[in-house]
């Protein structure tokens, strides 16, 4: 290493953003601006699943409001399992939510670019567990917005501690000199955990998202982020906070 390369690392060593998150399907437009502000992006699915949430489920809008496209999954013992564990029940849900998706977007004036590489993640593939449906649209949906964040499992890591102590270990496994986190962690997060592993907690502020041309009624910023890209296609990062400024830099 020449001793220019030295002086900078000790002067001014690199600073890694890290965040971790349960895998969602196909979240809303402020988890994939998560994504893009970290330098890492760590899918959490040693986290028990929970019914009713956001790991198997996502909102559209359609004329009357907003509708839910769910996924059917498997219960083992009254959903007692991990994320990574949870099957989904059958294969009839992906033609369904594809005909939903066309019924109520195609309309909007990007339907067809963004049909083209995203129906055959639909249609054309198969799949047994949640974890790997959302991974897949997760990756997809990034490569569209060029969001070169790397993206990594929990299993990749050594799971020590419970809690804030296991997500600091994670971090510190990473080489992250920050954890950027939702708002709502606040509630639960023990700071000391990270501070004593010399990682700083970054809050991410989910907050003054412009609106943008959006079918159906009054704007609702609550949905998929298929409603963006429907609707606004490869201008979709001018209604994002981070993709536009950080995307290119990874």
């Amino acid at each position: 290493i020449s001793t220019v390369k030295r002086l900078r690392s000790k002067f001014c060593p690199i600073m890694k953003k890290v965040a971790i998150l349960q895998s969602n399907y196909i979240p809303w437009k402020g988890y994939f601006d998560l994504i893009a502000y970290v330098d890492e992006f760590i899918i959490y699915d040693e986290m028990q699943f929970t019914k009713r949430d956001w790991r198997n489920r996502n909102r559209i809008k359609n004329p009357s409001g907003l509708q839910w496209l769910t996924i059917p999954v498997l219960s083992k013992g009254n959903f007692h399992q991990k994320i990574f564990d949870t099957k989904i029940d059958g294969t009839n849900w992906a033609s369904t939510h594809w005909s939903s998706l066309e019924k109520n977007y195609s309309r909007s004036s990007f339907f067809n670019e963004i049909s083209s590489w995203l129906k055959p993640h639909f249609l054309e593939r198969t799949y047994s567990f949640i974890s790997e449906v959302n991974r897949v649209f997760i990756e997809a949906i990034c490569s569209f917005l060029q969001i070169n964040t790397k993206i990594s499992c929990s299993s990749n890591f050594n799971l020590i501690g419970e809690k804030s102590e296991r997500l600091a270990n994670i971090c510190k496994q990473t080489g992250a000199s920050e954890y950027v986190s939702g708002p709502a962690a606040k509630d639960y997060i023990e700071t000391k955990k990270f501070s004593d592993q010399n990682i700083n907690i970054n809050w991410f502020d989910y907050s003054d998202y412009n609106e943008y041309p959006q079918l159906w009624g009054n704007f609702r910023h609550e949905v998929s982020i298929l409603d963006l890209l429907f609707n606004c296609g490869k201008n979709s990062h001018n209604f994002m906070k981070f993709i536009k400024t950080t995307s290119h830099h990874k």
